[in-house]
């Protein structure tokens, strides 16, 4: 495993990083998540993410009874903060940061996060609210450092202008070779100011692993079989796209790796990038995609992949 700075922090992360969307506390039996998180340490991952709302609060709580065993300081802890976690508890006033932060380090079984991001953009609260108490967080040594998750850049921008309120150490896009994005605005603006990127869904929510094939149904222990797990993935279950996603078994095989493996390494090809979230319901997923970590894949390989899956995903957005 290799690890990368986030951003201009002390954190080392790996570049592989363990998530808990839709899985941990709500999509995969304890057992089984508790079997992802063993083996994810053994691989050298050192980075878990999370946020309260996964499973409003369930993510959090099996991950703080499931760490008790390990020193705090053995791995770097992540969650967030926004969605609603009840009809009146919701965004990032003031009150709902120091609120939401103390019933997150409650259920996680710790004094601090190292990382604590804000989950989205709030419109209804004054942004200079919301850094003051990120910033008073921080002062209090209840996080480390603060972050954020697909935040539009005019935001960051405004953020960062901001004096005397902490600065913000990473940014939490969707990103994948389905998902390219952030690289117009948000990549750029975060490299240039010490922001670094964790990104979720690389493999598009297991799509570019290439288990689904586009003429049947889906595999019955899968994420788009699952009725927990599978709601958010329609835009990207489409045959077009599916046979795209065949077509690079074969590019993968020339750079030796798996199709998910290089779905990974074409992420990390980024410097910007520290580390990609994988969502793991199995033992033996972490362990393969963990190998993606330091891979170097002919830029070529990466190009003609592109090509393919930018053709797929126009026929979709023309249809």
């Amino acid at each position: 495993m290799k690890y990368r700075k986030l951003g201009d922090s002390d954190l080392e992360v790996s570049e592989i990083s363990l998530g808990s969307w839709l899985t941990y506390g709500v999509g995969v039996e304890a057992d089984k998540a508790r079997a992802c998180l063993e083996e994810s340490f053994d691989v050298g991952i050192n980075f878990i993410d999370t946020a309260n709302v996964y499973g409003r609060g369930a993510a959090e709580s099996f991950l703080g009874e499931a760490l008790q065993a390990r020193a705090r300081d053995s791995y770097v802890l992540a969650t967030k903060v926004f969605f609603p976690m009840s009809d009146t508890d919701r965004g990032l006033s003031r009150a709902q940061i120091e609120k939401q932060l103390d019933a997150s380090l409650q259920r996680l079984r710790t004094d601090y996060v190292d990382l604590y991001q804000c989950h989205r953009y709030d419109q209804d609260t004054p942004l200079e609210e919301t850094m003051e108490a990120l910033t008073r967080a921080v002062e209090s040594g209840k996080t480390r450092y603060i972050g954020f998750s697909e935040w539009p850049a005019d935001r960051i921008q405004a953020a960062l202008d901001m004096s005397g309120v902490a600065k913000f150490v990473s940014s939490q896009p969707q990103y994948s070779m389905l998902w390219r994005e952030p690289e117009e605005e948000v990549i750029p603006l975060c490299a240039a100011n010490g922001i670094s990127q964790i990104v979720w869904s690389p493999l598009g929510q297991g799509v570019l692993s290439g288990k689904y094939d586009p003429d049947k149904p889906p595999p019955s222990d899968s994420r788009a079989a699952s009725d927990e797990m599978g709601g958010f993935m329609d835009r990207l279950m489409q045959p077009d796209v599916l046979r795209a996603v065949q077509q690079l078994k074969p590019i993968a095989e020339e750079a030796g790796l798996t199709l998910p493996q290089f779905a990974l390494a074409w992420v990390l090809r980024e410097p910007n990038i520290a580390s990609a979230i994988i969502g793991a319901s199995r033992p033996e997923q972490v362990r393969e995609n963990a190998a993606a970590s330091g891979i170097i894949v002919d830029t070529q390989l990466f190009l003609r992949a592109e090509r393919i899956i930018d053709e797929a995903l126009g026929q979709v957005e023309a249809a």
